[in-house]
């Protein structure tokens, strides 16, 4: 005959049990795109892994925030570009509120600038989405074993870099307004700085990006993600 208290305590162990069943078990990750093909390759790749499972996707960086706080992932896949936020804008979110959050951008972009802001930013990697899953998987794995992981060719692509001076954020707001098509008169004006201190900027800008001419200076600047369209 059973007292209260032991059915008290089989009652909280059954619980505990439904909760550890329904826990997915493996590396939890998220992935965060906003192609749907994307996140469905992810899945696919994922699936065939007996030690991870997808347990949420997000399509936004809001979206992203939100799914972080509902699942607590132990990996999340970060694409760099999202509709409403940047994918290291997103990543600063979640780790304002989870500093411990392992994020692993997985871009087409291969920019050394946007390299060097996602890893100062916090990433725990930097994957490219032209790799073979093989890479994806064994990235995951070494992540959430507490290693960082960088492909080699962007290692490499940071270090062609790593000795050169960056742009100011003066510098880098002068270059949008000139990717815009704005004379420097123009520039002068939105910035409320002189038009021969606009000059001095583009001529900082050039020297520091090796470019010849401001047109070469924006092309430069666009491929190594200084700035963006």
């Amino acid at each position: 005959m059973s007292n209260g208290r032991d059915d008290a305590a089989d009652s909280t162990a059954v619980a505990t049990e439904g909760c550890r069943a329904s826990q997915p078990s493996g590396i939890r990750i998220l992935t965060v795109d906003d192609h749907p093909l994307l996140r469905e390759g992810v899945a696919t790749v994922v699936d065939n892994e007996g030690d991870m499972v997808v347990v949420a996707e997000a399509a936004t960086g809001r979206e992203a925030i939100q799914r972080y706080r509902e699942h607590t992932p132990d990996i999340t896949l970060m694409d760099l570009r999202l509709p409403d936020m940047s994918g290291i804008d997103a990543m600063a979110a979640i780790r304002r509120e989870f500093a411990a959050a392992r994020i692993v951008i997985i871009t087409t972009f291969e920019g050394d600038a946007e390299i060097r802001r996602a890893l100062e930013g916090g990433a725990w990697g930097y994957l490219l989405k032209s790799m073979p899953s093989a890479d994806m998987v064994d990235a995951i794995r070494a992540v959430h074993g507490g290693r960082r992981r960088i492909l080699p060719e962007i290692a490499m692509r940071l270090a062609e870099h790593i000795s050169e001076e960056r742009l100011t954020d003066r510098e880098r707001s002068v270059l949008v307004h000139v990717v815009a098509g704005r004379r420097n008169r123009e520039i002068a004006a939105e910035l409320l700085i002189g038009e021969e201190t606009v000059k001095m900027h583009l001529k900082r800008i050039m020297e520091k990006l090796g470019a010849n001419d401001r047109t070469q200076a924006v092309s430069l600047a666009l491929r190594r993600g200084i700035i963006f369209l």
